[in-house]
């Protein structure tokens, strides 16, 4: 069974960055999707974006250049780099994993069956 723990969320200042980490144990599929979600009070959970286990990585468009999500598959560790932080930003995040498919669909949040337990991240002006 895996398990994915997040970290490095925090407060910081509109236009700064964060990098945020989800540690993976357990065991590895062959075939993933790991993704990025995000949530704030009284919203459903926005899929940010997402790594396939062939490398191609998606976002959505609202973190496009701002954004970066990347991993170390030797230390089974997923990243999201977050930069020109915005309030709107501001959010508990997610990673998440689906090992049905070796392509990532971000917007249906039902395929991905194994979360961490979240990281708040807050963004003041």
């Amino acid at each position: 069974q895996v398990q994915l723990v997040e970290s490095g969320g925090g407060s910081v200042q509109a236009g700064g960055s964060l990098r945020l980490s989800c540690a993976a144990s357990g065991y590895i599929y062959s075939s993933y999707c790991l993704g990025w979600f995000r949530q704030v009070p009284g919203k459903g959970r926005e899929g940010v974006g997402g790594i396939d286990s062939d490398g191609r990585i998606i976002y959505i468009d609202s973190v496009k250049g701002r954004f970066t999500i990347s991993r170390d598959s030797a230390k089974n560790t997923l990243y999201l780099q977050m930069n020109s932080l915005k309030r709107e930003d501001t959010a508990m995040y997610y990673c998440a994993a689906d090992f049905a498919r070796d392509y990532c669909i971000i917007s249906s949040q039902d395929l991905f069956t194994t979360w961490g337990q979240g990281t708040q991240v807050t963004v003041s002006s």
